[in-house]
This record gives structure tokens, sequence and C-alpha cells, in this order.
């Protein structure tokens, strides 16, 4: 198989053994802009994936250098919880110029952590995962790059892991902003109350997970990310209808409650 092309937005198209064919394209409402998940490329999407002409791994390595710019740290090495924040890990190393090593791998033989029925057996599912490449920071500062914290569970036992083993210093760095609102296009999201952002902790987030200091991306840093590289190739293309640069979009809506459609109850 190889890659031909994407299906546009609102396209109908019919594959057969002679050809692609578009039968039709549903027009979007005159000035309204797209609003494509933006979690896809933070976290759902294979980085393998190609969404609107860029590799979903292309934006996750530039979330990583984003980040190194709005929040750098003095520290020895950057390394990540593996392997989907990999991508984001080593844009923030090449940024920062700090060697990316790895210092947990993964115990394949450990199911999933996340359908544990309630949270301690999720958090001792967490330790159980991960093996400690411990001569690798013994005696270092470490940051950690993660791509998203969703309740706050699943890193505070690693960092624990880590500091055990020998971590000098634990910063958590994650790579896209913290998510606070429900999905209503079809993706469960944990409640509002669940999230760790809504929560108490969130105000002293550091503490209450164990690390020595936590940063997240902010909102503008993921979009100029997500949409950088876009706005480049319709720029640099003759045969773009320019004015539909300004209609780009992207949905936010699980970091900033900004929907998309009117919410009908």
């Amino acid at each position: 198989s190889r890659y031909y092309r994407e299906v546009l937005p609102g396209e109908i198209v019919k594959i057969s053994r002679h050809d692609i064919q578009t039968l039709d394209v549903v027009q979007r409402p005159a000035g309204d802009p797209s609003a494509f998940c933006i979690f896809e490329y933070v976290y759902f999407a294979r980085p393998d994936s190609i969404f609107e002409g860029q590799m979903v791994y292309s934006v996750r390595r530039r979330c990583g250098q984003q980040l190194a710019i709005e929040a750098p740290v003095e520290a020895d090495l950057v390394s990540t919880v593996p392997e989907s924040a990999t991508p984001a890990a080593l844009g923030y190393a090449q940024k920062c110029g700090l060697p990316y090593v790895e210092v947990l791998c993964k115990n394949r033989y450990v199911g999933r952590t996340f359908i544990q029925p309630n949270m301690r057996l999720r958090q001792l599912g967490v330790a159980k995962k991960f093996g400690v490449l411990s001569d690798n920071f013994k005696g270092k500062r470490v940051v950690i790059i993660d791509d998203s914290i969703v309740r706050g569970n699943t890193i505070s036992p690693i960092i624990k892991l880590l500091r055990e083993s020998g971590a000098k210093e634990v910063h958590i760095r994650v790579a896209s902003p913290p998510i606070r609102f429900p999905c209503y296009m079809g993706i469960n999201i944990p409640t509002k109350e669940e999230l760790i952002a809504n929560r108490p902790e969130f105000h002293d987030l550091a503490n209450y997970i164990g690390a020595d200091s936590v940063v997240y991306l902010s909102v503008e840093g993921l979009v100029s990310s997500v949409q950088e590289y876009i706005k480049e190739r319709r720029d640099n293309n003759p045969k773009t209808n320019k004015s539909f640069i300004g209609k780009l979009g992207h949905c936010t809506a699980c970091l900033t409650g900004d929907y998309p459609v009117e919410l009908e109850w």
C-alpha cells in the first residue's frame, strides 16, 4: 500500500479497482472555519499518520521544540515515558541542546493500566509496567516529557520510581495544554471533576505528583506547532487559494471550552 491523498472534509469518495472518484463534496457553511481535532496530533493518532499534508510525528517534535522555548530548565538529560511522547522529547532535547537518554523501558508482559477498576490498582500497574535504566540517570537532573496529564495518577508513581532509583531532580514538561473541558464530539474523556486541571491539587501540581517542577505547553504554542507548516506550504504554493488560510481551524474545545458548534441540550 502507498499513501495517495487525504479525503477532504465533507468529501464522498468512491474507490474501485479501476480508479478513485469524488462523488460529491458537502460544502462547509460560508465563513465557517474547519475544526479538525487538535488532540489527534497530540495523542490519538499514530505517529506515521498524515493529516492536512503533514506527518503527526513531525508535529509532535515541533511541539517539543516549542515547549523548550516556553519552558527551559537547568538539567542534565531529557527523556520520556515510553513511548508516545518520544517525538516531543527528541524535539525538546534538540532545542535545549541536552542529550536524549532512555530512563525507563517498557515491560511487555504487563497489560494496560487504564482499565484497572480503581486508582490504587492503576498506580500499582504503572509501577510494574516499567523497568528502570538507573545507570543512565543516577545522580542527574532529569526532564521527563509527557504528551498529556489527564488525571495525574500515572505520572506520580513514575516520578517516585525515578527518585528511588537515584534521580537527583525530576522535572515534568507536558507537550500539550491542560485538558479542562469535556469533549462532545465523540471522545470519551473523564468528567470535568476527574480532570486534574480542574482540581485544587492543580495549583500545586509539582508537589502533588512529586516533581521538582511541572510546565505545560501553551494553547498558542500547540496551535502554532500544528498550523505553522500548513500555512507555510499554502503560502509557498501559487495554486493555493490564499483566502482559505484565514479559515484554517482546529478544535481546541477540551483545552479552551471554545466549542466549534453551538451545544444544544
